[in-house]
């Protein structure tokens, strides 16, 4: 009989000391980036695929992936925004890998919000929104010349960054 309980005993201990795995589904939203759309400057409602750009966040030396390249030619991207403060710098190069250099144009775009911490789960974590800035989201210059922008018009869609299924900035170019 004393077997028999020390036994229970036992598995009721084992039992007791498990406790839930905390694993983070990769279905779970987490931080989003921001979603820019690029559209034709002459045609508004028509999307338009960029040639080659390059976009590299100010102080690293390298571009951000696009599916494993430096470098895309689609018509929308995500980008990260920084966590910590409330600014992010980025080079926007077009027609980055032309052999010609007059065909190769750089404009500078910093984009402006405030951040909000987002309690998910204890395995996943903070995920942080952001929210442009209202009155300034965004500030775009071109390192040379102001006159030769590339992108001749910026639009926010969203101020509010909580997800990556919109459009939040749209370019047109």
């Amino acid at each position: 009989m004393k077997k028999i309980i020390l036994l229970v005993l036992v598995f009721a201990f084992t039992l007791s000391s498990c406790e839930k795995d905390d694993i983070c589904d990769a279905n779970t939203p987490t931080t989003p980036r921001l979603v820019i759309s690029f559209y034709d400057f002459l045609n508004p409602s028509v999307l338009k695929n960029v040639n080659n750009l390059k976009v590299v966040g100010e102080g690293m030396p390298n571009g951000i992936l696009f599916g494993g390249l430096e470098t895309t030619s689609a018509n929308t991207i995500s980008i990260p925004l920084k966590t910590v403060g409330t600014n992010t710098t980025y080079r926007f190069t077009l027609n980055f890998a032309d052999s010609n250099p007059a065909n190769v144009d750089e404009d500078i775009i910093r984009f402006d919000y405030s951040t909000k911490e987002i309690f998910v789960s204890r395995a996943c974590g903070y995920k942080t929104n952001f929210t442009l800035d209202p009155t300034n989201p965004y500030t775009h210059t071109d390192p040379v010349d102001p006159s030769k922008r590339w992108m001749k018009f910026i639009s926010v869609e969203k101020n509010n960054i909580e997800n990556e299924n919109e459009t939040h900035i749209k370019i047109f170019f």
